[in-house]
């Protein structure tokens, strides 16, 4: 470091990672160690001694001071900081004497701790204390001496699990030995879990248990709770997703396209079915073929948008309490996720595929059930297919967010605008749903009927025809995914941004239920009001 070096540290002030100091003596010496610490705990930083922490004046030490100081910082690192710490001393020549510089480095064996056992973090250009065990865990779990997925969810048992999930992790975990006995998967998927434990000479809790997803007591950890339970947010109420597109640029905008009431709940393929789902209906698609019926492609890839969420849901921290949020604005695409990256991990180095999982049995385990290929290269091959991602690592935050441009925009602004509110988009759903049910998938047929004096009369029946679901409107794709979860009515309603009554019940519910896409919770009582919708389950 050279004296110029000194003196644009001083011009800049003191800030998170750089704390002045006009001497260190007895009297100040427990600061100092708290000060090592903080950085210690957080990013590491520096401690310049020879500057006036109030007004920036350059008091250099003289010869003297300078072996008084460093014989003292090092004390403090061995004595005053637990475990204790090693520091980088440099001292600097300067018009009238030396500033000395101690670099401290971000420490591998988190939490670190002072003389009286407090746990100090930097927060700005000062520090406070930690009293949060959420904080804790997070410090241990950077380290590697902890994984929040590995932790057991009191209360939990095998039958808060999802059946149809824990299916298709067993199918897609052993497809190989299946296959080696020349069993179909799809003749496996009509068999109970017992039945498909039973070719693996198991039980279904015993193949969780030997995979590390359940406790030896039968207890759930919380990468089994999320990858298939069936209702995690009972017990992990803040794992959820917000997703919102905003008409405008700014995240303080108060005009939506798309916005949900509720956060979005469900185990990990839920919520990544979700996320796709508001993505796929909220961005632009582009004509590539000539056929100008085709349906064209996302303005931004598919694959790129399916390793970004992936990664967002496997990924996130799961000590700290907050949904992953997505947002649509004109200009690009926010993924945050909460939780900084992982310790050895640096913007640059994910870039090329470096990948220190902090969920290892989400990460492990996911690949049964999310799509991707569990090599750790997701966001390698995100960029191969979208080139304009930004990556931020939010420490004021404490989130990492992914940015992805869209371009194009003013080309199909004034047609997003038409459907910036409620009777808008009404009246879009409105178009929808008349072309979905055209003659094409309506067959009028002429029915035969007496009245009571005997006459004859006819009517025009519809009957309807299932759909195939890349044809049905976006909305009620969107009420398919959402409904992979069991929701009463008012949710789903509450869910699409519309009204819950009859009219709107049959235009977006009861089709779906006489498509087969969608069934009653209690089909022998379709007016019970305990009644609740869910997904049909795909063979």
């Amino acid at each position: 470091m050279t004296k110029e070096d000194i003196l644009r540290l001083r011009d800049t002030a003191e800030q998170t990672r750089v704390q002045f100091k006009e001497r260190v003596t007895r009297d100040n010496k427990y600061d100092v160690s708290c000060e090592m610490v903080a950085q210690s705990n957080s990013r590491g930083g520096m401690i310049v001694v020879g500057i006036d922490d109030k007004t920036g004046r350059i008091n250099p030490l003289s010869f003297v001071e300078v072996q008084e100081t460093t014989n003292l910082l090092g004390s403090l690192a061995s004595e005053g900081v637990v475990p204790q710490i090693l520091l980088d001393i440099e001292n600097v020549q300067m018009q009238g004497g030396i500033i000395v510089v101690a670099t401290v480095k971000q420490g591998k064996n988190k939490p670190y701790r002072d003389s009286k056992g407090i746990v100090w973090v930097k927060q700005g250009a000062d520090k406070r204390k930690v009293f949060d065990n959420a904080e804790l865990i997070a410090m241990l779990m950077e380290n590697g001496q902890m994984h929040p997925d590995s932790m057991p969810v009191n209360g939990t048992s095998i039958k808060d699990l999802d059946e149809n999930t824990l299916r298709d992790y067993l199918l897609n975990r052993f497809r190989s030995d299946f296959e080696r006995q020349q069993l179909s998967i799809t003749e496996l998927r009509h068999r109970s879990l017992e039945e498909i434990a039973n070719v693996l000479s198991q039980t279904p809790e015993g193949i969780l248990k030997n995979n590390g997803l359940v406790m030896e007591d039968g207890t759930l950890t919380v990468a089994a709770l999320m990858l298939m339970g069936s209702y995690p947010q009972r017990w992990l109420p803040a794992f959820t997703v917000r997703c919102v597109s905003f008409i405008g640029n700014s995240i303080g905008g108060t005009e939506f396209r798309d916005k949900s009431g509720n956060d979005a709940d469900g185990n990990a393929v839920h919520l990544y079915n979700y996320i796709i789902s508001f993505l796929t209906r909220n961005l632009r698609r582009k004509q590539v073929e000539k056929d100008f019926n085709s349906q064209g492609e996302l303005e931004v890839s598919t694959a790129s948008l399916s390793e970004i969420v992936t990664n967002g849901i496997l990924h996130r921290s799961y000590v700290i309490e907050a949904p992953l949020r997505v947002f649509i604005f004109d200009n690009r695409i926010e993924i945050h996720s909460p939780g900084l990256l992982p310790e050895g991990v640096s913007m640059e180095s994910i870039k090329h595929g470096a990948s220190v999982p902090r969920n290892k049995l989400l990460f492990n385990h996911g690949i049964n059930l999310l799509p991707y290929t569990g090599a750790g290269s997701g966001i390698t091959r995100a960029l191969k297919f979208t080139p304009d991602i930004k990556f931020v690592n939010d420490e004021t935050l404490n989130e990492f967010v992914v940015t992805v441009e869209r371009r194009n925009v003013g080309e199909t602004e004034a047609k997003n605008d038409r459907y910036s509110d409620r009777e808008d988009r009404d009246k879009k759903d409105k178009e929808d749903r008349d072309n979905s049910l055209s003659s094409k998938y309506i067959e009028n047929n002429k029915a035969t009927k007496r009245d009571n004096d005997g006459a004859e009369e006819t009517e025009d029946r519809a009957r309807v025809v299932r759909t195939p679901y890349k044809q049905l409107p976006s909305v009620q794709k969107d009420i398919i995914q959402f409904c992979a979860i069991p929701r009463t009515a008012k949710e789903i309603m509450d869910h699409i941004g519309y009204y819950n009554n009859s009219k709107n019940m049959t235009t977006y519910v009861r089709t779906l239920l006489e498509m087969g896409y969608l069934e009653m919770t209690e089909p022998d009582k379709p007016k019970s009001k305990n009644q609740k919708y869910r997904k049909v389950r795909k063979d």
